[in-house]
């Protein structure tokens, strides 16, 4: 898949993160990892993110990255586009993205480094360096330490032909604005903000109607209907999800740091694809916080 063929998958529909799968030892399930791509492929997601923020990617070590993303790939062949997660240092970005070419997946979301501040000049050569080292597509995540400006993304589109999406996870509606009013339609735009159905319809309204969902994991039917709301400005539909669902569930997720990841390991459990534990320095749902989730899920009905 060429880079503009990438651009187009993220132009419309719904894409998620699946989570990964780990035993109860913490490490790798392979086989846990290709029934829950089986599961949610069919769904109807655009496409779908390995080794993205939700399927932990923080936590994956280098040793593990490339047949993470060569079973993703090789279980969704001719069902759904496997994109990667890359990110991290910029070698260790490099060697993930080149891991994901070969491996044959469709193009890499590139998440933040990590920890240290940079200015946009060292962004730049860090997203820079990534792009060159492959040929397919590259969507830069706008998030944590790593906040590009319009003339930044501006130049590095410019120099990298092969950089064709902007994800955004920080909420900034001036500067998400200026960029989508300094690119236009150079880029493909992907709302990312922590249980994205919160915002998608302002998103929406920005131009930016794709966004990726976390629950899509252990809800699909009702993400999927959620998507479709908002792309139909069914906006009772909305509200209801909103009020039942959405707005309980951030109360749950908000009560400790990394939730946002937590429970939707949760929700799978409970669901009947339990993908193991957080990896550390995650924690797990507390009995009492499963419970509550449980309510909200199956007051849903069947997915």
């Amino acid at each position: 898949m060429n880079p503009q063929e990438l651009k187009s998958i993220m132009g419309s529909g719904l894409l998620s993160f699946p989570l990964t799968d780990f035993d109860a030892n913490g490490d790798f399930n392979r086989k846990g990892y290709e029934k829950r791509l089986e599961w949610l492929a069919p769904y109807g997601a655009s496409a779908l993110f390995a080794a993205g923020g939700t399927g932990e990617f923080f936590s994956l070590t280098g040793d593990e990255y490339p047949g993470i993303i060569q079973s993703a790939v090789d279980t969704c062949r001719g069902v759904v586009p496997i994109i990667a997660g890359a990110g991290g240092p910029t070698r260790f970005a490099i060697q993930c993205a080149q891991a994901a070419e070969k491996a044959g997946a469709h193009g890499i979301l590139l998440l933040p480094h990590y920890l240290t501040e940079a200015g946009q000049e060292g962004l730049a050569a860090h997203v820079e360096a990534v792009c060159k080292s492959v040929k397919f597509g590259v969507i830069v995540y706008n998030r944590a330490a790593s906040r590009l400006k319009p003339d930044t993304l501006a130049g590095l589109a410019e120099r990298n032909p092969n950089l064709v999406g902007f994800k955004d996870g920080v909420g900034d509606i001036e500067a998400m604005v200026a960029i989508y009013q300094k690119m236009g339609d150079r880029f493909a735009y992907l709302g990312g903000l922590p249980t994205a159905e919160v915002y998608a319809a302002a998103y929406k309204a920005l131009g930016t109607p794709v966004y990726s969902s976390a629950v899509f994991n252990f809800i699909p039917k009702t993400a999927v209907q959620f998507y479709e709301a908002v792309r139909d400005d069914d906006m009772a539909t909305q509200h209801r999800l909103l009020k039942n669902f959405f707005m309980p569930y951030l109360e749950l997720r908000n009560r400790t740091p990394g939730y946002a990841v937590s429970i939707v390991k949760a929700g799978a459990k409970i669901v009947g694809h339990d993908a193991g534990p957080v990896r550390a320095p995650l924690t797990d749902l507390k009995p009492a916080e499963m419970e509550q989730l449980k309510v909200l899920i199956d007051a849903l009905g069947p997915q």
